[in-house]
């Protein structure tokens, strides 16, 4: 098992699906793990792993430079909040299209911000960012705000890897097909309104998939403690496809 002995982790969007996971497992590798949301009910779960929460709304600059003030330096940061708009760009209207970017982007400018001269000050880390195979990677149907937003994450990561490469700091993104989570739970019964029942939703979402099944929040998050490891410490500035398939 890949060990993060010793180190300390953000996590932000760790309430549900694969922040959730990402948050557990950290802590089981033997990490100091801070996990944050929006939303405290799901985080009390974390508790029984010694996690340490706080409710946290990354898409607010201000909240955030104030818990990075008021933490430790960290070795890793994990940016997972993000958000789906389903519709193509004529379906995506201007306060959908911000949102999409607010969330899915600016929320990991803003915590990258905040966090970076930390990691720098211990000598290095390792973040890692939440993007998506909808991006630049691929283009995906009724998913125009969404795969533009994400693609400027793998744009971004490669950014942060180019600046401070010098000063140990690694930055990767993670561009997974569809899994399974509490938020795809919600997608897809929003899609059933649609095509008339979730039956026909989920069909949707696993034909897209060329192994014929959706994938699982505990076949993402190892790929994350790879990355926030001395293990992948060779790893640097790329988008890391897991994905069912589907660029096979």
């Amino acid at each position: 098992m890949i060990s993060l002995d010793a180190k300390k982790i953000f996590v932000s969007g760790a309430a549900a699906g694969m922040g959730q996971c990402v948050a557990k497992l950290a802590a089981l590798a033997g990490a100091e793990v801070y996990a944050t949301d929006v939303s405290p009910d799901g985080l009390k779960a974390l508790q029984k792993h010694d996690v340490k929460i706080s409710t946290l709304d990354v898409t607010k600059p201000k909240d955030v430079q104030r818990y990075f003030a008021n933490q430790p330096d960290f070795d890793g940061i994990v940016n997972m909040a993000g958000w789906v708009h389903h519709g193509n760009i004529l379906q995506a209207d201007e306060n959908e299209w911000r949102k999409s970017f607010l969330v899915n982007l600016d929320s990991m400018y803003f915590v990258i911000r905040a966090a970076l001269p930390g990691l720098i000050k211990q000598g290095g880390g390792s973040i890692v960012n939440m993007a998506s195979g909808a991006s630049s990677i691929k283009g995906f149907a009724s998913r125009a705000a969404y795969g533009a937003s994400k693609a400027a994450v793998i744009g971004l990561s490669k950014s942060v890897a180019v600046d401070f490469m010098a000063d140990g700091v690694r930055c990767n993104a993670i561009c997974p097909g569809t899994i399974e989570t509490p938020s795809w739970q919600e997608r897809m019964k929003e899609m059933a309104k649609e095509l008339g029942s979730e039956e026909e939703a989920r069909a949707w979402f696993v034909k897209r998939q060329p192994m014929g099944r959706l994938g699982q929040p505990e076949e993402i998050a190892p790929l994350v403690m790879y990355l926030l490891s001395d293990s992948g410490a060779y790893a640097n500035g790329q988008p890391f496809i897991v994905d069912g398939g589907t660029m096979a």
